[in-house]
Protein backbone atom coordinates (compact mmCIF):
# COMPACT_ATOMS: atom_id res chain seq x y z
CA UNK A 1 0.00 0.00 0.00
CA UNK A 2 1.22 3.54 -0.92
CA UNK A 3 1.08 6.40 1.55
CA UNK A 4 -2.23 7.59 0.02
CA UNK A 5 -3.52 5.04 0.45
CA UNK A 6 -2.56 4.31 4.52
CA UNK A 7 -3.91 8.34 4.20
CA UNK A 8 -7.32 7.22 2.54
CA UNK A 9 -7.64 4.20 4.83
CA UNK A 10 -6.57 6.36 7.83
CA UNK A 11 -9.27 8.91 6.57
CA UNK A 12 -12.35 6.56 6.48
CA UNK A 13 -11.67 5.26 9.82
CA UNK A 14 -11.46 8.20 11.53
CA UNK A 15 -14.81 9.54 9.17
CA UNK A 16 -16.68 7.03 11.03
CA UNK A 17 -14.93 6.98 14.51
CA UNK A 18 -16.10 10.62 14.34
CA UNK A 19 -19.78 9.26 13.57
CA UNK A 20 -19.62 6.68 16.26
CA UNK A 21 -18.98 9.54 18.62
CA UNK A 22 -22.41 11.11 16.93
CA UNK A 23 -20.27 14.34 15.53
CA UNK A 24 -22.65 15.51 12.61
CA UNK A 25 -22.11 13.99 9.40
CA UNK A 26 -21.23 17.13 7.35
CA UNK A 27 -18.93 18.19 9.98
CA UNK A 28 -16.97 14.43 10.15
CA UNK A 29 -16.74 14.87 6.50
CA UNK A 30 -15.28 18.36 6.72
CA UNK A 31 -13.05 17.58 9.30
CA UNK A 32 -11.60 14.36 8.09
CA UNK A 33 -11.36 15.71 4.12
CA UNK A 34 -9.49 19.11 5.15
CA UNK A 35 -7.32 16.72 7.37
CA UNK A 36 -6.71 13.97 4.83
CA UNK A 37 -6.29 16.75 1.76
CA UNK A 38 -3.52 18.82 4.31
CA UNK A 39 -1.73 15.59 5.20
CA UNK A 40 -0.80 14.81 1.72
CA UNK A 41 -1.08 18.27 0.01
CA UNK A 42 -0.01 20.50 2.64
CA UNK A 43 -2.39 22.89 5.12
CA UNK A 44 -1.85 26.34 3.01
CA UNK A 45 -4.29 24.81 -0.02
CA UNK A 46 -6.22 22.92 2.24
CA UNK A 47 -7.06 25.75 4.51
CA UNK A 48 -7.70 27.51 0.95
CA UNK A 49 -10.54 24.87 0.10
CA UNK A 50 -12.32 25.03 3.24
CA UNK A 51 -12.48 29.21 2.45
CA UNK A 52 -13.93 28.87 -1.00
CA UNK A 53 -16.05 25.37 -0.87
CA UNK A 54 -18.72 26.53 1.27
CA UNK A 55 -19.31 29.48 -0.76
CA UNK A 56 -19.12 27.57 -4.07
CA UNK A 57 -22.27 24.99 -2.35
CA UNK A 58 -24.23 27.19 -1.20
CA UNK A 59 -24.62 29.52 -4.39
CA UNK A 60 -24.63 27.03 -6.57
CA UNK A 61 -27.36 27.38 -8.89
CA UNK A 62 -28.05 23.69 -9.42
CA UNK A 63 -28.96 23.36 -5.97
CA UNK A 64 -31.11 26.33 -5.37
CA UNK A 65 -34.19 23.83 -5.72
CA UNK A 66 -33.33 22.17 -2.47
CA UNK A 67 -34.82 25.22 -0.22
CA UNK A 68 -37.40 25.66 -2.65
CA UNK A 69 -39.13 22.12 -2.37
CA UNK A 70 -38.67 21.91 1.14
CA UNK A 71 -40.23 25.31 1.40
CA UNK A 72 -43.35 23.50 -0.53
CA UNK A 73 -43.21 20.78 1.78
CA UNK A 74 -43.43 22.45 4.59
CA UNK A 75 -45.89 25.35 3.35
CA UNK A 76 -47.97 22.32 2.49
CA UNK A 77 -48.00 20.71 5.73
CA UNK A 78 -48.86 23.76 7.42
CA UNK A 79 -52.15 24.11 5.16
CA UNK A 80 -53.35 21.05 5.84
CA UNK A 81 -52.94 19.17 2.43
CA UNK A 82 -51.80 16.18 4.14
CA UNK A 83 -54.85 15.83 6.40
CA UNK A 84 -57.53 16.67 3.32
CA UNK A 85 -55.46 13.64 1.05
CA UNK A 86 -56.00 11.04 4.40
CA UNK A 87 -59.88 12.05 4.18
CA UNK A 88 -60.07 11.93 0.60
CA UNK A 89 -58.61 8.47 0.27
CA UNK A 90 -60.28 7.18 2.98
CA UNK A 91 -63.57 7.86 1.37
CA UNK A 92 -62.58 6.19 -2.15
CA UNK A 93 -61.16 2.79 -0.08
CA UNK A 94 -62.90 2.28 2.80
CA UNK A 95 -65.52 0.00 1.20
CA UNK A 96 -62.53 -2.32 1.31
CA UNK A 97 -61.11 -4.57 3.73
CA UNK A 98 -58.22 -2.40 6.12
CA UNK A 99 -59.29 1.01 3.72
CA UNK A 100 -57.75 2.93 6.49
CA UNK A 101 -54.22 1.41 5.85
CA UNK A 102 -54.63 1.44 2.13
CA UNK A 103 -55.70 5.76 2.18
CA UNK A 104 -52.65 5.85 4.17
CA UNK A 105 -50.30 4.88 1.49
CA UNK A 106 -52.46 6.94 -1.03
CA UNK A 107 -52.01 9.82 1.72
CA UNK A 108 -48.46 9.19 1.62
CA UNK A 109 -48.02 9.01 -2.25
CA UNK A 110 -50.10 12.04 -2.63
CA UNK A 111 -47.97 14.09 -0.03
CA UNK A 112 -44.78 12.34 -1.22
CA UNK A 113 -45.62 14.36 -4.65
CA UNK A 114 -44.92 17.76 -3.06
CA UNK A 115 -42.86 16.79 0.20
CA UNK A 116 -39.76 15.18 -1.69
CA UNK A 117 -38.75 13.68 1.73
CA UNK A 118 -39.15 10.96 3.46
CA UNK A 119 -38.85 11.61 7.27
CA UNK A 120 -41.34 14.51 6.99
CA UNK A 121 -43.85 12.08 4.97
CA UNK A 122 -43.60 9.60 7.81
CA UNK A 123 -43.88 12.14 10.76
CA UNK A 124 -46.72 13.85 9.21
CA UNK A 125 -48.92 10.63 8.30
CA UNK A 126 -48.05 9.13 12.08
CA UNK A 127 -49.42 12.21 13.47
CA UNK A 128 -52.47 12.22 10.86
CA UNK A 129 -53.27 8.74 10.27
CA UNK A 130 -52.21 6.32 13.29
CA UNK A 131 -54.63 7.81 15.66
CA UNK A 132 -57.30 7.00 13.14
CA UNK A 133 -56.29 3.08 12.80
CA UNK A 134 -56.18 2.93 16.20
CA UNK A 135 -59.35 4.13 16.86
CA UNK A 136 -60.52 1.51 14.28
CA UNK A 137 -58.57 -1.27 15.86
CA UNK A 138 -55.66 -1.71 13.65
CA UNK A 139 -52.81 -3.44 15.73
CA UNK A 140 -50.19 -1.24 16.42
CA UNK A 141 -47.29 -3.47 14.37
CA UNK A 142 -49.77 -3.19 11.02
CA UNK A 143 -50.78 0.82 11.59
CA UNK A 144 -46.91 1.58 12.54
CA UNK A 145 -45.64 -0.60 9.59
CA UNK A 146 -48.26 0.90 7.16
CA UNK A 147 -46.82 4.48 7.94
CA UNK A 148 -43.46 3.84 8.23
CA UNK A 149 -43.56 2.37 4.61
CA UNK A 150 -45.97 4.71 2.90
CA UNK A 151 -43.25 7.13 4.19
CA UNK A 152 -40.42 5.52 1.91
CA UNK A 153 -42.68 6.82 -0.87
CA UNK A 154 -41.43 10.62 -0.38
CA UNK A 155 -38.20 9.83 -1.49
CA UNK A 156 -38.76 8.35 -4.38
CA UNK A 157 -41.85 9.61 -6.31
CA UNK A 158 -41.07 13.14 -7.36
CA UNK A 159 -40.07 16.09 -6.73
CA UNK A 160 -37.40 13.84 -4.27
CA UNK A 161 -34.32 16.47 -2.72
CA UNK A 162 -32.55 13.20 -2.59
CA UNK A 163 -32.70 12.81 -6.10
CA UNK A 164 -32.02 16.05 -6.43
CA UNK A 165 -28.58 16.08 -4.84
CA UNK A 166 -27.95 12.17 -6.63
CA UNK A 167 -28.15 14.59 -9.13
CA UNK A 168 -26.13 17.35 -8.47
CA UNK A 169 -23.46 14.77 -7.35
CA UNK A 170 -23.20 12.66 -10.26
CA UNK A 171 -23.86 15.88 -12.71
CA UNK A 172 -27.11 13.76 -14.12
CA UNK A 173 -30.20 15.62 -15.33
CA UNK A 174 -32.45 16.23 -12.19
CA UNK A 175 -35.67 16.59 -14.57
CA UNK A 176 -35.09 12.83 -16.20
CA UNK A 177 -34.36 11.60 -12.26
CA UNK A 178 -37.88 13.18 -11.79
CA UNK A 179 -39.17 11.85 -14.53
CA UNK A 180 -38.05 8.52 -14.38
CA UNK A 181 -39.27 8.09 -10.50
CA UNK A 182 -43.18 8.31 -11.56
CA UNK A 183 -43.81 4.90 -12.96
CA UNK A 184 -41.52 2.97 -9.56
CA UNK A 185 -43.14 5.32 -7.73
CA UNK A 186 -46.98 4.24 -8.82
CA UNK A 187 -45.65 0.75 -8.85
CA UNK A 188 -44.25 1.41 -5.24
CA UNK A 189 -48.16 2.59 -4.29
CA UNK A 190 -49.54 -0.66 -6.04
CA UNK A 191 -47.39 -2.84 -4.16
CA UNK A 192 -47.57 -1.66 -0.67
CA UNK A 193 -51.40 -1.77 -0.89
CA UNK A 194 -51.06 -5.24 -2.22
CA UNK A 195 -48.82 -6.03 0.67
CA UNK A 196 -51.32 -4.65 3.16
CA UNK A 197 -54.28 -7.04 1.65
CA UNK A 198 -51.93 -9.94 1.40
CA UNK A 199 -49.81 -9.78 4.89
CA UNK A 200 -52.66 -8.55 7.12
CA UNK A 201 -56.30 -8.84 5.34
CA UNK A 202 -57.03 -11.29 7.69
CA UNK A 203 -56.69 -8.97 10.88
CA UNK A 204 -57.93 -5.60 9.62
CA UNK A 205 -61.24 -4.53 10.06
CA UNK A 206 -63.91 -4.93 7.39
CA UNK A 207 -65.19 -2.15 5.21
CA UNK A 208 -67.83 0.37 5.29
CA UNK A 209 -70.56 1.26 3.50
CA UNK A 210 -69.64 3.55 0.29
CA UNK A 211 -70.77 6.95 -0.34
CA UNK A 212 -70.24 8.19 -3.56
CA UNK A 213 -71.77 11.79 -2.70
CA UNK A 214 -68.78 12.06 -0.01
CA UNK A 215 -66.20 10.60 -2.24
CA UNK A 216 -66.68 13.33 -4.77
CA UNK A 217 -67.28 16.33 -2.39
CA UNK A 218 -63.39 15.08 -1.02
CA UNK A 219 -62.01 15.50 -4.44
CA UNK A 220 -62.96 18.96 -4.30
CA UNK A 221 -60.28 19.97 -0.92
CA UNK A 222 -57.74 17.94 -3.03
CA UNK A 223 -57.01 19.82 -6.48
CA UNK A 224 -54.83 21.59 -4.97
CA UNK A 225 -52.09 18.86 -4.51
CA UNK A 226 -52.85 17.55 -8.31
CA UNK A 227 -52.51 21.11 -9.46
CA UNK A 228 -49.38 21.52 -7.72
CA UNK A 229 -47.87 18.10 -8.92
CA UNK A 230 -49.00 19.02 -12.73
CA UNK A 231 -47.56 22.37 -12.17
CA UNK A 232 -43.88 20.67 -11.28
CA UNK A 233 -43.58 17.53 -12.89
CA UNK A 234 -45.41 19.05 -16.00
CA UNK A 235 -43.61 21.62 -17.11
CA UNK A 236 -40.45 19.67 -16.26
CA UNK A 237 -41.55 16.51 -18.42
CA UNK A 238 -42.74 19.25 -21.35
CA UNK A 239 -39.54 21.08 -21.48
CA UNK A 240 -41.22 24.52 -20.31
CA UNK A 241 -39.16 24.70 -16.79
CA UNK A 242 -35.62 23.63 -15.73
CA UNK A 243 -36.35 21.88 -11.91
CA UNK A 244 -35.06 24.74 -10.24
CA UNK A 245 -37.56 27.30 -11.74
CA UNK A 246 -40.30 24.23 -11.34
CA UNK A 247 -39.50 24.15 -7.81
CA UNK A 248 -39.61 27.72 -7.04
CA UNK A 249 -42.98 28.25 -8.67
CA UNK A 250 -44.37 25.09 -6.27
CA UNK A 251 -43.51 27.14 -3.46
CA UNK A 252 -44.87 30.24 -4.46
CA UNK A 253 -48.41 28.11 -5.80
CA UNK A 254 -48.56 26.45 -2.34
CA UNK A 255 -47.84 29.42 -0.29
CA UNK A 256 -50.56 31.45 -2.83
CA UNK A 257 -53.06 28.60 -2.18
CA UNK A 258 -52.57 28.35 1.18
CA UNK A 259 -53.49 31.74 1.83
CA UNK A 260 -56.10 31.82 -0.09
CA UNK A 261 -57.63 29.30 1.75
CA UNK A 262 -56.87 30.82 4.83
CA UNK A 263 -54.55 28.02 6.05
CA UNK A 264 -51.42 30.25 6.09
CA UNK A 265 -51.45 33.30 8.10
CA UNK A 266 -48.43 35.94 9.16
CA UNK A 267 -47.54 33.15 11.70
CA UNK A 268 -47.77 30.15 9.90
CA UNK A 269 -45.94 31.63 7.15
CA UNK A 270 -42.74 32.70 9.43
CA UNK A 271 -42.74 29.16 10.96
CA UNK A 272 -42.62 27.60 7.96
CA UNK A 273 -39.77 29.63 6.31
CA UNK A 274 -37.90 29.48 9.34
CA UNK A 275 -38.47 25.48 9.12
CA UNK A 276 -37.46 25.25 6.05
CA UNK A 277 -34.38 27.25 6.45
CA UNK A 278 -33.11 25.18 9.51
CA UNK A 279 -33.68 21.90 7.20
CA UNK A 280 -31.87 23.38 4.32
CA UNK A 281 -29.06 24.42 6.09
CA UNK A 282 -28.82 20.83 7.55
CA UNK A 283 -28.65 19.76 4.33
CA UNK A 284 -26.33 22.14 2.73
CA UNK A 285 -23.82 21.08 6.00
CA UNK A 286 -23.48 17.57 4.57
CA UNK A 287 -23.03 18.50 1.01
CA UNK A 288 -20.34 21.27 1.92
CA UNK A 289 -18.37 18.32 4.22
CA UNK A 290 -19.21 16.27 1.18
CA UNK A 291 -17.14 18.71 -1.15
CA UNK A 292 -13.97 18.64 1.13
CA UNK A 293 -14.43 15.05 1.32
CA UNK A 294 -14.48 14.27 -2.22
CA UNK A 295 -10.98 16.76 -2.98
CA UNK A 296 -9.53 13.92 -0.38
CA UNK A 297 -11.18 11.09 -2.32
CA UNK A 298 -9.52 12.74 -5.62
CA UNK A 299 -6.24 13.48 -4.19
CA UNK A 300 -5.66 10.04 -2.92
CA UNK A 301 -7.60 7.92 -6.27
CA UNK A 302 -9.76 6.32 -4.13
CA UNK A 303 -12.77 5.79 -6.49
CA UNK A 304 -10.22 4.84 -8.93
CA UNK A 305 -8.76 2.33 -7.36
CA UNK A 306 -11.69 1.20 -6.08
CA UNK A 307 -12.88 1.10 -9.55
CA UNK A 308 -10.16 -1.03 -10.71
CA UNK A 309 -11.18 -3.56 -7.60
CA UNK A 310 -14.38 -3.92 -8.36
CA UNK A 311 -14.12 -4.41 -12.33
CA UNK A 312 -10.95 -6.34 -11.57
CA UNK A 313 -13.29 -9.35 -9.74
CA UNK A 314 -14.64 -9.97 -13.37
CA UNK A 315 -18.35 -11.09 -11.64
CA UNK A 316 -19.64 -9.39 -14.80
CA UNK A 317 -21.68 -6.15 -14.66
CA UNK A 318 -24.99 -7.25 -12.75
CA UNK A 319 -22.29 -9.15 -10.38
CA UNK A 320 -20.56 -6.22 -9.61
CA UNK A 321 -23.77 -4.20 -9.23
CA UNK A 322 -25.19 -6.86 -6.93
CA UNK A 323 -21.95 -5.97 -4.54
CA UNK A 324 -22.91 -2.36 -4.78
CA UNK A 325 -26.56 -2.74 -3.79
CA UNK A 326 -25.63 -5.17 -1.17
CA UNK A 327 -23.09 -2.70 0.69
CA UNK A 328 -25.66 -0.02 0.38
CA UNK A 329 -28.16 -1.93 1.90
CA UNK A 330 -25.75 -2.49 5.03
CA UNK A 331 -24.82 0.79 5.03
CA UNK A 332 -28.04 1.33 5.51
CA UNK A 333 -27.84 0.09 9.30
CA UNK A 334 -26.09 2.94 10.16
CA UNK A 335 -26.47 5.90 8.21
CA UNK A 336 -29.30 7.79 7.19
CA UNK A 337 -30.93 8.61 3.37
CA UNK A 338 -29.00 11.82 2.37
CA UNK A 339 -25.28 10.67 4.42
CA UNK A 340 -25.94 7.70 1.94
CA UNK A 341 -26.02 9.32 -0.99
CA UNK A 342 -23.31 11.86 -0.64
CA UNK A 343 -20.94 9.76 0.95
CA UNK A 344 -21.32 6.67 -1.23
CA UNK A 345 -22.48 7.33 -4.88
CA UNK A 346 -19.27 9.48 -5.28
CA UNK A 347 -17.03 6.39 -4.43
CA UNK A 348 -19.10 3.98 -6.26
CA UNK A 349 -20.12 6.11 -9.55
CA UNK A 350 -17.39 5.82 -11.68
CA UNK A 351 -17.70 2.07 -11.50
CA UNK A 352 -21.19 2.31 -12.53
CA UNK A 353 -20.21 4.31 -15.35
CA UNK A 354 -17.65 1.71 -16.58
CA UNK A 355 -19.71 -1.03 -16.77
CA UNK A 356 -22.08 0.81 -18.81
CA UNK A 357 -25.32 1.42 -16.81
CA UNK A 358 -27.44 3.74 -17.48
CA UNK A 359 -26.87 7.22 -14.73
CA UNK A 360 -30.42 8.18 -14.59
CA UNK A 361 -31.90 3.65 -14.01
CA UNK A 362 -28.98 4.00 -11.66
CA UNK A 363 -30.34 6.67 -10.05
CA UNK A 364 -33.56 5.65 -9.12
CA UNK A 365 -32.22 1.71 -8.10
CA UNK A 366 -29.99 3.39 -5.67
CA UNK A 367 -32.48 5.60 -3.73
CA UNK A 368 -35.01 2.49 -3.36
CA UNK A 369 -32.08 0.71 -2.01
CA UNK A 370 -31.55 4.04 0.57
CA UNK A 371 -35.22 3.92 0.88
CA UNK A 372 -34.83 0.21 2.65
CA UNK A 373 -32.05 1.95 4.82
CA UNK A 374 -35.12 3.87 6.12
CA UNK A 375 -37.35 1.06 7.31
CA UNK A 376 -34.49 -1.70 8.75
CA UNK A 377 -33.62 -2.26 11.92
CA UNK A 378 -31.00 -0.92 13.51
CA UNK A 379 -31.18 2.40 12.72
CA UNK A 380 -34.07 3.07 10.28
CA UNK A 381 -35.04 6.62 10.55
CA UNK A 382 -38.64 6.47 9.36
CA UNK A 383 -39.79 4.11 12.19
CA UNK A 384 -37.38 6.07 14.77
CA UNK A 385 -39.41 9.05 13.68
CA UNK A 386 -42.72 7.25 14.31
CA UNK A 387 -41.60 5.73 17.61
CA UNK A 388 -41.03 9.61 18.93
CA UNK A 389 -44.23 10.67 17.84
CA UNK A 390 -45.72 7.15 19.51
CA UNK A 391 -43.84 6.56 22.52
CA UNK A 392 -46.13 4.12 23.59
CA UNK A 393 -45.12 1.35 20.42
CA UNK A 394 -41.90 0.05 20.72
CA UNK A 395 -39.51 -0.14 17.93
CA UNK A 396 -40.02 -4.07 17.90
CA UNK A 397 -43.15 -3.64 17.07
CA UNK A 398 -43.13 -1.67 14.31
CA UNK A 399 -39.98 -2.96 12.75
CA UNK A 400 -41.86 -6.03 12.89
CA UNK A 401 -45.04 -4.73 11.44
CA UNK A 402 -42.37 -3.18 8.25
CA UNK A 403 -41.58 -6.48 7.80
CA UNK A 404 -43.76 -7.21 4.76
CA UNK A 405 -43.08 -4.42 3.09
CA UNK A 406 -39.46 -4.62 3.10
CA UNK A 407 -39.82 -8.49 1.69
CA UNK A 408 -42.14 -6.06 -1.14
CA UNK A 409 -39.44 -3.61 -1.48
CA UNK A 410 -36.71 -6.43 -2.59
CA UNK A 411 -39.01 -7.61 -5.47
CA UNK A 412 -39.61 -4.35 -6.59
CA UNK A 413 -35.88 -3.89 -6.73
CA UNK A 414 -35.52 -6.97 -8.11
CA UNK A 415 -38.01 -6.06 -10.99
CA UNK A 416 -36.59 -3.08 -11.50
CA UNK A 417 -32.82 -4.37 -12.27
CA UNK A 418 -34.44 -7.23 -14.40
CA UNK A 419 -36.39 -5.12 -16.54
CA UNK A 420 -34.92 -0.99 -17.02
CA UNK A 421 -37.63 0.09 -19.26
CA UNK A 422 -39.76 0.62 -16.16
CA UNK A 423 -37.73 3.21 -15.16
CA UNK A 424 -36.60 4.72 -18.75
CA UNK A 425 -39.50 4.67 -20.65
CA UNK A 426 -40.68 7.97 -19.46
CA UNK A 427 -37.14 9.60 -19.77
CA UNK A 428 -36.39 8.51 -23.45
CA UNK A 429 -40.11 10.79 -24.46
CA UNK A 430 -39.12 14.09 -22.59
CA UNK A 431 -38.49 16.89 -24.82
Amino acid sequence: MSESDFVALGGFVALFALMALRVPIGIAMGLVGVGGFGAIVGWKPALAQLASSPIRTITDYNLSLIPFFILMGVLATNSGMSRELFRSGHAWLKPFRGGLALSTITACAGFAAICGSSVATAATMTKIALPEMRRFGYPDNVATGVVAAGGTLGILIPPSVVLAVYGYITETDVGQLFIAGVVPGLLAVLMYMLTVRIAYGRVLPGGEKFDLREALVSMKKVWAVGLLFVSIIGVIYLGIATPTEAAAVGALLTGIIGVARGRLGRREIIASCTEALRTSVSIYTILIGAMLFGYFLAITQTPQKITAFLVGLDMGAYGTLAIILVFFLVMGCILDAMAMIILLVPIVFPVISQLGFDPIWFGIIIVMTVELGLITPPVGMNVFVINTIARDVSLPTIFGGVLPFVITDVVRLILLILFPAIVMMLPMTMK
